[in-house]
């Protein structure tokens, strides 16, 4: 019996409510994050992280999306998603969070809100490579990768402020 592909991080477990060191403001790094159970054909792999309970008129706020990496690869550490991407593997590229910014962006739900979820998602891909057109929004990177997803995992963490 085939395994499916997992995520996971010895920083938190799907479904946990977090402490505020995630919180943007605060040390504002992305998670160590692993994963198991990769499919063969997996060429690459993209992450992303998403809030969808951001008072957005629906859309929520993207904190993270990172494409192009390698298929070997099997986890990244802490702070990987810093500003620049010097802590990324060789070819992996960040696009804009809802910040603007290249790179990992923290929690910052809005005071007194119910804790929000934080959903971190890790796409295996057929393709070795993304090419984005310029100015791509993160809703047609999403497409794009969805296009190529052969598995995914996803874990879903708390937060509120």
């Amino acid at each position: 019996m085939t395994q499916l592909l997992t995520l996971t991080s010895p920083e938190f477990n799907d479904g946990q409510l977090v402490d505020a060191s995630y919180q943007s403001d605060r040390d504002n790094q992305s998670p160590t994050l692993s994963w198991t159970h990769v499919p063969a054909d997996t060429q690459s792999f993209a992450i992303a992280v998403h809030d969808p309970d951001a008072p957005t008129g629906g859309a929520g706020w993207w904190h993270w999306m990172v494409i192009n990496l390698p298929a070997d690869l099997r986890s990244l550490p802490r702070n990987a998603g810093a500003e620049g991407g010097a802590q990324l593997p060789s070819g992996a590229q960040h696009l804009p969070n809802d910040l603007g910014i290249l790179g990992y962006g923290g929690f910052y739900p809005p005071a007194g809100a119910p804790a929000h979820r934080y959903i971190f998602t890790l796409y295996a891909l057929d393709t070795d490579h993304i090419d984005l057109p310029e100015r791509a929004t993160t809703s047609r990177v999403g497409f794009i990768i969805n296009s190529h997803t052969i598995a995914k995992a996803d874990i879903t963490i708390y937060y509120g402020r």
